[in-house]
């Protein structure tokens, strides 16, 4: 699960897929804003508790192309028809007797992709790269690890059916051009995600970058541009912290359009 809420609302197939990884291009999304919180008036939000959560972006080679897992969430539970990575809030039971957040993180993310996929990781080959935490109006404001993974290409994938309805690896060049012909849904942090490993050519080369960068921390500012169209900000945007959405500077936000999200970066490096 990624660290927030669908910003537009696939509707989901009135039959479920007999086979997992079918059905990742059926149906365009609608605008869900009723989960931003109250935007035009953003002063009258409640800010919602923070949620610990950890995801992990699986990566693996298939014909000399570099794939990700993406699993599609079944309606009525959070993120319901999205495409999200494996990954969930963080239990009692995942602290360790270190009582660290962040092993804690782990160990979530160990659990909740073996619940959902099958799949048995060692967190010893995980790489932390990014945490995500959602604007205060969110009604569920996960607050994410994100870590990345490289598996190999035999791994038997299996899905529940029940939370988790569908399964498929794609490019993440393939994942991003589905979201913008209205195809799949991604929240913002899954796209960027994406974004970040569209830039290289290997699992490898994606695998390094992680490895010898920072963690990147988002935490997201929701504004509206002058079209109506929802607008996350990041820390380097000149909006960023303010009100005005035009103010003159340099850019680190991600446009929420219906026709494909609008990435402007000026300085961030990726």
């Amino acid at each position: 699960m990624d660290p927030w809420y669908p910003l537009m609302n696939i509707k989901l197939l009135k039959n479920r897929a007999t086979e997992s990884g079918h059905n990742m291009n059926k149906t365009p999304p609608e605008y869900r804003r009723d989960i931003l919180g109250n935007l035009e008036e953003p002063n009258k939000n409640p800010e919602n508790p923070l949620i610990p959560a950890a995801t992990v972006v699986l990566l693996r080679t298939q014909d000399g192309q570099p794939e990700v897992l993406m699993l599609q969430k079944t309606k009525g539970i959070a993120f319901g028809g999205m495409w999200v990575f494996p990954g969930g809030r963080i239990d009692n039971d995942d602290y360790t007797d270190s009582q660290e957040l962040f092993d804690a993180a782990k160990n979530a993310a160990v659990r909740e992709t073996e619940e959902e996929t099958q799949l048995t990781l060692n967190d010893k080959d995980f790489i932390w790269f990014s945490h995500w935490t959602p604007p205060p109006s969110t009604p569920k404001r996960f607050s994410t690890w994100f870590f990345a993974a490289s598996i190999e290409l035999d791994s038997e994938i299996e899905v529940d059916g029940g939370e988790i309805l569908n399964h498929r690896w794609v490019t993440p060049k393939d994942a991003l051009a589905l979201q913008a012909k209205g195809e799949i849904e991604l929240a913002p942090p899954t796209w960027i995600t994406l974004y970040q490993l569209s830039l290289r050519s290997t699992v490898s080369e994606m695998m390094a970058k992680f490895k010898s960068a920072e963690p990147k921390f988002f935490s997201t500012q929701l504004m509206f541009n002058d079209d109506k169209i929802p607008v996350a900000l990041w820390q380097g945007d000149a909006a960023y912290g303010d009100t005005d959405i035009n103010k003159a500077g340099p850019r680190h936000r991600l446009t929420l359009s219906k026709g494909g999200f609008a990435f402007e970066n000026s300085d961030e490096d990726y």
